[in-house]
């Protein structure tokens, strides 16, 4: 299952949209370029097993 959700940049602070996919689990981490200045930003997801409301917070991959 897929949903949708936007973080913010850590780099250039834009908002951007991504997929998220819930079937590889409640708590995830990968890396993703920003839409806007193309720079990679490490995101941590965290989905609640009850409402699947989804919490994405951005780091500088380093």
């Amino acid at each position: 299952m897929q949903a949708t959700a936007e973080y913010i940049c850590a780099f250039c602070g834009e908002s951007n949209g991504t997929f998220v996919d819930l079937s590889a689990g409640m708590q995830q981490s990968y890396t993703e370029d920003c839409q806007v200045c193309c720079r990679p930003n490490v995101l941590y997801i965290y989905c609640d097993e009850d409402t699947l409301e989804i919490e994405i917070q951005s780091d500088y991959q380093e």
